[in-house]
């Protein structure tokens, strides 16, 4: 494999089909986009995984929604982790790349080093929101925190909340190559019953608490397809997802090329973040000079960080709020 074949694939999403089973599915590369996602911020390494994992997910499931604006991922927990936040924005134009961003806030002190990174959730929940932009009622969907990791998180939310059966098998961890400095890299692979196959479930699942499941769902022959496309994906290894020593059409080939593989168009995605001042200034707009007076600093100014990206910004008091005495 060339140079020049690896950079091709880097942080991208590649969409696909098995005609013959009726799946759709995704296979994603993140290279940059990760590491510049990651480098915001210090994180111990049991939060980074947790962050690259969600960044991942996140990238996968953004692209297979008919998104005009923005795509969020949620979880919550009651342990050392408290909150893993990621955005996905698709594509403001054709042939421009969707941007990815993330932000963890978690209890240091409470935090067990070298433990599992999904154990330092707890119990909580899993939510996806789709804002389709202005005029429009963002959809939010949640789901219990289940199974052993985010992707099993995702799997549920999917089985219970859009009752289509979807399974992730993901591998990200830290690269290194000759001569390159070490780097973060994820890649994975996304497979899904074609939605309008899914027929409705009615009543509580079969798994854990009562969760729906893929048995729930399917009827025998579409679940026959599903359990051997599972198969043949069990069979992938952890080298193969994250690449680079494997294209993502060369992998498809490997492991369904009964299934009738189909690609289309590959989707770049990068870091990119949304905040900006005149968006701090909007959502200071509702308080009044007294409020805005308790956040101005010794040295007279109102200051805010972004959590996603670290930008910094600075305001005179006397601009923000809905009392406002001067123009920016």
């Amino acid at each position: 494999m060339t140079l020049g074949s690896q950079i091709a694939w880097d942080d991208t999403v590649l969409p696909f089909q098995l005609d013959r089973s009726d799946i759709r599915g995704r296979v994603a590369r993140l290279d940059g986009a990760l590491e510049e996602v990651l480098s915001q911020h210090d994180y111990p390494p049991e939060i980074e995984a947790l962050v690259a994992e969600m960044s991942l997910l996140t990238a996968m499931i953004g692209q297979t929604v008919k998104l005009r604006w923005k795509l969020s991922l949620q979880v919550r927990g009651d342990g050392p982790a408290r909150l893993i936040a990621t955005d996905y924005y698709a594509p403001t134009a054709e042939g421009e790349p969707g941007r990815i961003r993330a932000y963890a806030s978690y209890d240091a002190d409470r935090l067990e080093r070298g433990a599992e990174p999904f154990t330092q959730i707890g119990k909580g929940y899993f939510a996806i929101l789709i804002d389709q932009g202005q005029g429009t009622t963002p959809y939010q969907g949640i789901t219990p925190i289940a199974g052993d990791s985010l992707a099993s998180c995702a799997e549920t939310y999917f089985a219970q909340s859009e009752q289509i059966p979807t399974r992730f098998a993901l591998s990200y961890g830290r690269s290194s190559s000759p001569g390159v400095d070490e780097t973060w890299r994820a890649g994975g692979v996304m497979l899904q019953v074609m939605p309008e196959a899914s027929p409705f479930a009615t009543g509580g699942g079969s798994g854990d608490g009562g969760l729906l499941e893929a048995s729930d769902i399917l009827d025998d022959d579409k679940e026959e397809d599903w359990t051997r496309a599972n198969i043949l994906l069990d069979t992938v290894d952890a080298l193969e997802l994250i690449g680079p020593s494997i294209q993502p059409t060369d992998l498809l080939v490997r492991l369904f090329h009964e299934e009738g593989p189909r690609v289309f168009d590959a989707q770049p995605v990068h870091f990119g973040c949304s905040c900006s001042a005149d968006k701090v200034r909007e959502s200071l707009s509702i308080y009044s000079a007294k409020d805005i007076g308790h956040m101005t600093t010794d040295e007279g100014i109102v200051t805010a960080d972004c959590q996603f990206c670290g930008a910094h910004y600075e305001f005179e008091p006397e601009t923000l709020g809905f009392e406002a005495t001067k123009s920016p």
